[in-house]
């Protein structure tokens, strides 16, 4: 990289090959501001991150694979295996964190500022290749019937994967022999589901915009289909059926309040005509019924003692006297009911009052 760079850049006139490269006559390192604290002994790097962790300084998550340029310092050995240190800045806070490597057990520590997730597993468990130890590495090197041992396990354990090895192999050829197909079949597939993305989005903005809501609606299936299929929003009454009932209430009901009892509706004259069907008002129909007091009572008690002493003839001048008095009231009943049907009666309740005062009789 210094190399091109110097190689490549500009060349002064007073330049001197004698003295050495173009960064040499210039003062400046091949690496540049990767170099500007090389004489502390700290080298930046770009450092990915090898495992997830979170953050201890804003708690937030940091996903395995991040990259952030560190600085990387070498702080001891193993054996004859550098153990560096790679120090970095979260890009989410201003919380520092430390890591470095772990050679012994092939692995990164995470010295401070940052917590590991732990997402670990036994790589026996799911058929991974697990590197021998350090003792049963020398114990093959120096022990013939464990090596021995050893290799008869591993030819085992070869025929058991090979079926699972042939399928995964005929599968890439199948799959991934022409890369040209499957891309194209992929790319279609995507094409097809896009389609029906953007469909369901307009159809979805037009019901939203019908009813008048702001939500996000979730994809219907066939639960939901079923149940809308059995739902049936029908109105009470048609638009016809509301225009006719509307109609005959304004046929039928008064346009102004009238005192003198003429009927002004508009349809006066199809009321008059329902009126002029009604049967004719009696005393019965309206429920009067004439009580006698205890008074009366007694003077009817006594007029008949009165009778069966004097004999039949005052029997039958009291009887004429009956007569005539009933006559009266029939009449005066028949005028009654001839008001109330003028509408000259405006009471919801009537009462009607016998008159007996010319036979010494009273009624209410």
């Amino acid at each position: 990289m210094g190399e091109r760079k110097g190689q490549n850049l500009y060349y002064p006139p007073d330049y001197d090959p004698k003295v050495g490269g173009l960064n040499k006559f210039m003062g400046t390192h091949a690496l540049r501001e990767r170099a500007r604290k090389l004489h502390m002994g700290i080298l930046i790097i770009r450092f990915e991150m090898p495992y997830n962790i979170w953050c201890e300084g804003c708690n937030n998550h940091i996903g395995m694979g991040v990259r952030y340029n560190a600085e990387k310092t070498k702080i001891g050995m193993y054996y004859s295996t550098p153990v560096y240190q790679f120090r970095m800045k979260c890009h989410l806070c201003d919380n520092h964190f430390e890591i470095k490597t772990d050679p012994g057990n092939l692995d990164y520590v995470i010295v401070s500022g940052a917590r590991r997730q732990e997402n670990r597993w036994d790589p026996t468990e799911n058929g991974q290749i697990v590197p021998e130890t350090k003792e049963a590495q020398k114990k093959l090197f120096d022990d013939a019937m464990f090596r021995l041992e050893h290799k008869t396990g591993d030819e085992e354990a070869s025929k058991l994967d090979k079926p699972r090895l042939g399928r995964l192999v005929g599968r890439n050829e199948n799959v991934w022999k022409d890369d040209y197909d499957a891309n194209c079949a992929l790319r279609r597939k995507f094409r097809k589901r896009r389609k029906e993305l953007e469909e369901s989005a307009v159809n979805d903005s037009l019901l939203l915009a019908k009813s008048s809501l702001a939500i996000n609606l979730l994809p219907e299936n066939e639960d939901d289909r079923n149940m809308a299929a059995l739902l049936s929003l029908r109105p009470s009454r048609s638009i016809e059926e509301k225009q006719t009932v509307t109609q005959n209430k304004i046929m039928n009901t008064p346009a102004l309040q009238s005192s003198s009892g003429l009927i002004t509706s508009f349809g006066g004259l199809k009321k008059e005509e329902s009126l002029s069907k009604q049967p004719v008002l009696t005393r019965n129909n309206l429920g009067v019924v004439i009580k006698k007091n205890k008074v009366d009572l007694d003077e009817k008690l006594n007029v008949k003692e009165s009778s069966s002493v004097h004999g039949p003839l005052i029997q039958n001048e009291d009887v004429n006297v009956q007569k005539d008095d009933i006559g009266l009231n029939k009449r005066k009943n028949e005028q009654n009911e001839r008001e109330l049907v003028d509408g000259k009666c405006k009471d919801k309740v009537w009462s009607l009052v016998g008159d007996y005062s010319s036979s010494g009789e009273s009624s209410e």
